[in-house]
């Protein structure tokens, strides 16, 4: 199985952090995100994994040039202009292409998950697409899910002002080929929240996280991130 790492972000909340260290490579405690979550792959035994870059990229191809796992084949590919997070996964259509399912992820949050869980609850319901779940302190700022009895995701709603669930989605995805069908074929930015996960309404399961999951989008969450990681 491949993953795909998100990792292209420019962390514009983070800043002046991030103007001069990409947010993937953020330290917690002593390791980088990026490094955090090639250890998690390297745990479920995935082989290949693709890694995204725009913001300090020469930065991130310099770390996984001297510090990536030996077990892990992994390539990089740059996008002098961002695609958004849908339209990165439409651009690597051919390296996913014979691919049954495969692993998406936003490489800027930090979790310490049983992956292997996850996969076996996509692959036991034989999901188009499944989504990974966390109980959200703030879910008015967040995508928030409301599922049925069978894990079947029936509503998703995008930071909304009324949220009818503490479920948010995790930036975790598992999908198949079908996922490219339903990748809006357009020029600009194309999102997985607002473009892509409408689209799959009734046709994706959610799988609420065991273990530690953090998003880090401000300087707040990340020094709350790193006191907890500490315990």
């Amino acid at each position: 199985m491949k993953a795909f790492l998100l990792a292209a972000g420019i962390g514009t909340r983070l800043r002046p952090l991030t103007d001069q260290m990409p947010k993937c490579l953020i330290p917690i405690g002593d390791k980088p995100l990026l490094e955090i979550w090639f250890e998690q792959l390297e745990k479920l035994g995935i082989t290949e994994v693709r890694v995204n870059t725009h913001h300090l990229a020469e930065q991130v191809a310099a770390f996984v040039s001297a510090r990536a796992p030996s077990s892990l084949r992994i390539s990089l590919f740059h996008e002098p202009v961002l695609l958004g997070s849908a339209g990165t996964i439409r651009a690597n259509r051919d390296w996913l292409r014979n691919e049954p399912d495969f692993l998406i992820i936003y490489a800027d949050n930090l979790a310490d998950v049983n992956l292997a869980d996850f996969v076996h609850f996509h692959r036991t319901r034989q999901a188009e697409f499944t989504m990974a779940l966390f109980r959200a302190a703030n879910p008015r700022e967040c995508g928030i899910v409301v599922r049925d009895e069978t894990g079947r995701v029936v509503e998703f709603q995008e930071k909304p002002a009324h949220p009818k669930s503490p479920w948010a989605n995790a930036g975790l995805y598992m999908a198949g080929p079908t996922l490219f069908d339903a990748i809006p074929d357009r020029l600009g930015l194309c999102d997985f929240g607002f473009d892509v996960l409408p689209r799959l309404m009734g046709r994706m399961y959610a799988f609420p996280l065991a273990g530690f999951y953090c998003d880090i989008g401000t300087v707040e969450r990340l020094e709350y991130a790193r006191r907890l990681w500490r315990k």
